[in-house]
């Protein structure tokens, strides 16, 4: 029992969670700043073009909205996810019910193993190279977390949920549909949860990614499967936190009876920005553009300036190590580097132990802030 009047000790958030890795990056940050021409910032992937007109209009149209919405979300709000599913993905079989808006996906990500009762005695696996949340989540739920890319590494242990990102945040590797078939059966025969994070769906260069919830991969069954959407980089609306899960109505009403309890509610204006945003074509055609532009003089730049690029077919970042007598320099050595030109770029520590050689550099900067980096590169 604690002394009278002296609280039990708890575990203090820096030692439940892992480090916030972009901590880390303050001092070259503070060198790349000094260059005379200022600061490159690509360590993040953060949208700088302007927010869709027609997904503007509609907020501001929809800007008179006193009552509280509901967790659930408005019939025609999950109608537009679904719609558009069918529309770009293929993606069909889908109701009403199998379909939740969530007030960005960083946020379902962290919290999406607690709100479905996981916790300690849980497995939660993720890729070897992965975004930090995934990790940050199966904390959250106090469950156990082991980074793996192959099935056959869990021998007779079984996962309680298995994460899968394709396209692949930070490698822009993008999974074949077969290989995504073979985990969700895997999965299936387990009992396990699958969860594909899909937010670079639409951001692909040199292959087509397929959904986990297409019916060539999923069998046309939802069951046990959750995918997750973002219109953060589709549509430039990061700072609207716009994005949505779809998947087995099962899994999807137990995460909507968590966050009816806990008040987690996508504004109405933001809906409907986000069927707005859902709904139109034209402006992710025209975005999609843009980003292919300046990945392919960033690109340029990179292998020009000793550079290779691996992966990166889809997402917004190319992957990259840079070679020093022909071995791949430590990506600390490689930040450094590029913090000396004034070049802000991720180190691959930051997404797992493999990602030792490697750094991410976003191509989500303005036109102008690009061609400083292309030549800062030469």
């Amino acid at each position: 029992m604690p002394a009278p009047g002296r609280r039990p000790s708890r575990p203090t958030v820096s030692g439940r969670l892992p480090d916030f890795p972009w901590d880390h990056l303050a001092a070259h940050a503070a060198r790349a700043r000094a260059h005379p021409d200022g600061l490159v910032d690509l360590s993040v992937g953060t949208p700088v073009d302007p927010t869709p007109a027609v997904v503007q209009r509609a907020l501001a149209e929809a800007a008179d909205s006193p009552g509280y919405p509901t967790t659930l979300g408005r019939a025609d709000t999950r109608q537009a996810c679904l719609d558009w599913l069918a529309r770009r993905h293929g993606v069909t079989g889908l109701g009403l019910d199998g379909v939740l808006p969530v007030i960005g996906s960083k946020e379902l990500i962290g919290s999406l193993a607690l709100h479905l009762g996981l916790g300690a005695g849980d497995l939660i696996a993720y890729p070897e190279l992965a975004y930090p949340t995934y990790e940050v989540g199966a904390a959250l739920a106090g469950a156990r977390a082991v980074a793996r890319d192959s099935l056959t590494s869990f021998g007779p242990e079984v996962p309680a949920l298995l994460w899968l990102n394709s396209p692949s945040n930070p490698t822009g590797r993008v999974l074949p549909p077969e290989h995504l078939k073979k985990v969700v059966d895997w999965c299936r025969e387990r009992g396990t949860i699958l969860v594909s994070d899909e937010c670079y769906l639409e951001c692909a260069w040199e292959t087509t990614p397929v959904s986990v919830l297409h019916p060539s991969v999923c069998g046309g069954s939802s069951e046990g499967i959750l995918a997750v959407h973002s219109l953060s980089k589709r549509s430039n609306l990061a700072g609207y936190r716009c994005a949505f899960v779809a998947g087995d109505p099962a899994l999807v009403g137990e995460l909507l009876a968590v966050r009816k309890n806990l008040g987690l509610q996508m504004p109405g204006p933001q809906q409907a920005a986000m069927i707005a945003a859902l709904d139109d074509d034209e402006h992710v055609r025209e975005q999609h553009a843009r980003y292919a532009a300046r990945r392919a003089r960033l690109r340029e730049a990179l292998e020009r300036a000793g550079f290779r690029i691996d992966h990166s077919e889809a997402s917004l970042y190319l992957w990259a190590a840079r070679q020093v007598d022909g071995a791949d320099e430590d990506c600390w050595d490689t930040v450094s580097w590029l913090a000396d030109r004034g070049i802000l770029a991720a180190p691959g520590t930051f997404y797992g132990r493999a990602g030792s050689g490697h750094v991410r550099v976003a191509f989500t900067a303005t036109d102008e802030r690009i061609d400083a980096a292309v030549k800062r590169l030469a």
